[in-house]
């Protein structure tokens, strides 16, 4: 299987703060890769390194073999596409125009879409399913169909890679699903190489071919589902007592915090 993302020795600062120590790791081609830690872990700064929407400091990336600083802007944005955390709604767009937005990789330089680009769009939110909310206005969705909206624009540009940064996150659980269930998608009928942020293990278990363990920036652990989510490390992650068993939905590990066995320790809140 070919590699899709690669990096060496990545570590990044802001001012003086270390915010990623020394990490190394590949994502496959076609990959559904998750990536887990506690708050602050430089989960948030690997992914938008990833994107190409912070410049890399040290170490190395690489796409699909090629050194990131090889590649012009547009031609990145056209193999990469980013999904923010909570995206801002503080235009008055409506959500096919949204969608239309990510075609702007492949649009000329007088930035007009064409029969083609309307065509994708389309095709983007039916496979989201969100063609009926097309002349919505954005800022009138719910948190889940403005999710659902971001990702069907990522989808209109046609991307060999997308990036997702805490997708899921404030959503209820058929929202959560619907999410995890279109990436997967995305992976199997589009052969789109899936890379995640994600706070809730239990999903990640579920869905990622491979998840990667981060804590204070650095690599803590990097496997399939059963090798990460076990015994010390999740717990020495977390800095609590965990309970591990098998879910009952199919074959992957389920984990269950303990009740009042949080170990308070000196690292700072909020994720970077």
């Amino acid at each position: 299987m070919k590699t899709a993302v690669e990096i060496n020795h990545l570590n990044f600062s802001y001012r003086n703060t270390l915010v990623l120590n020394d990490i190394s790791f590949s994502v496959r081609e076609g990959e559904f890769f998750i990536i887990i830690g506690p708050n602050g872990s430089g989960k948030t700064t690997l992914v938008k390194i990833i994107s190409n929407i912070i410049g890399i400091q040290n170490g190395s990336l690489t796409i699909f073999g090629q050194p990131v600083r090889d590649y012009t802007k547009r031609l990145l944005a056209r193999k990469v596409a980013y999904v923010p955390q909570a995206p801002e709604v503080d235009f008055p767009f409506s959500v096919r125009e949204l969608v239309l937005m990510g075609r702007a990789p492949h649009i000329g330089l007088l930035g007009i879409e064409g029969k083609k680009d309307h065509e994708i769009a389309d095709r983007a939110m039916a496979f989201t399913g969100i063609e009926h909310l097309a002349d919505r206005r954005v800022g009138r969705l719910s948190g889940g169909e403005r999710q659902m909206a971001y990702i069907a624009m990522a989808v209109c540009r046609e991307p060999e890679v997308i990036v997702l940064d805490e997708p899921t996150a404030s959503l209820d659980y058929a929202h959560q699903v619907s999410v995890m269930d279109l990436m997967e998608k995305m992976k199997t009928e589009k052969k789109v190489t899936v890379i995640m942020v994600s706070h809730d293990i239990n999903l990640a278990a579920m869905y990622g071919d491979r998840l990667l363990l981060v804590k204070d920036g650095r690599k803590l652990c990097i496997g399939k589902a059963p090798d990460v989510i076990s015994g010390n490390i999740l717990e020495e992650a977390y800095n609590c007592d965990l309970v591990f068993d098998k879910s009952p939905v199919g074959d992957f590990p389920r984990v269950i915090p303990l009740p009042g066995r949080y170990k308070p320790s000196d690292d700072k809140n909020g994720e970077k």
